[in-house]
């Protein structure tokens, strides 16, 4: 059985592969959520197929353009504030930021990683349910590759304004949600040390991923 540290490699890469083509344009309003999930699909495998860096492991090409193409169109804030639990809502603003800022820098190494693994995949979208005038919608898609297909669903959440499209705020990978996945391990955390022992595991944790970045890019 995959256990979670698998589980969340397994989700970044999947989410690595649909995220990366992401345009730096405002998306259009009338864009529906499954149509720009399949568009962007199409548009990372080929990404990943003609650039060169990305696939020779290069991690600082790859951390920019994720930071450049992948972050404006993720609500990090519900995300991390999720992730966190309760404990978010006694935070300080400070405390509030500091955990946004460390949890980003942790996706964002996560799926960079995960990046240089995506060679042949390809997506499939399922059907979207949902009514035109859902902003909170639920889009299924499927991994398909050596060995059985991987699930991996988005929810996004329609944002306010004309154009302003829609951003992601959870993912799903076999059934198991990935917000839901790291709530558990910052429960460990905030339950042993409380919110400035969270930050501080997080920072070490980002701090020993950099490390091991640095060293692989060297060789």
């Amino acid at each position: 059985m995959m256990n979670r540290r698998n589980l969340i490699q397994t989700a970044a890469c999947a989410a690595a592969t649909a995220w990366m083509g992401l345009p730096q344009t405002a998306l259009a309003a009338d864009e529906a959520p499954d149509a720009l999930v399949k568009r962007l699909s199409v548009d990372v495998l080929e990404t990943l197929r003609a650039d060169k860096s990305i696939k020779a492991g290069d991690m600082n090409k790859i951390v920019a353009l994720v930071d450049k193409t992948i972050l404006p169109h993720v609500n990090f804030r519900r995300m991390t504030a999720a992730a966190v639990g309760p404990a978010w809502r006694r935070a300080t603003p400070e405390q509030q930021q500091r955990l946004q800022d460390e949890f980003k820098i942790l996706l964002v190494r996560t799926y960079s990683g995960a990046l240089s693994q995506v060679t042949d995949q390809t997506i499939s979208v399922k059907p979207l349910r949902a009514a035109p005038e859902d902003k909170d919608v639920l889009v299924r898609t499927e991994i398909h590759g050596r060995g059985d297909p991987i699930q991996l669903d988005y929810r996004l959440e329609k944002t306010p304004g004309e154009g302003a499209g829609w951003r992601i705020y959870n993912l799903n990978v076999l059934g198991v949600w990935l917000v839901e996945t790291y709530r558990t391990q910052f429960a460990q955390q905030i339950n042993a040390k409380g919110v400035d022992g969270l930050i501080e595991a997080l920072v070490e944790r980002n701090k020993a991923n950099a490390a091991a970045a640095n060293v692989t890019s060297a060789r």
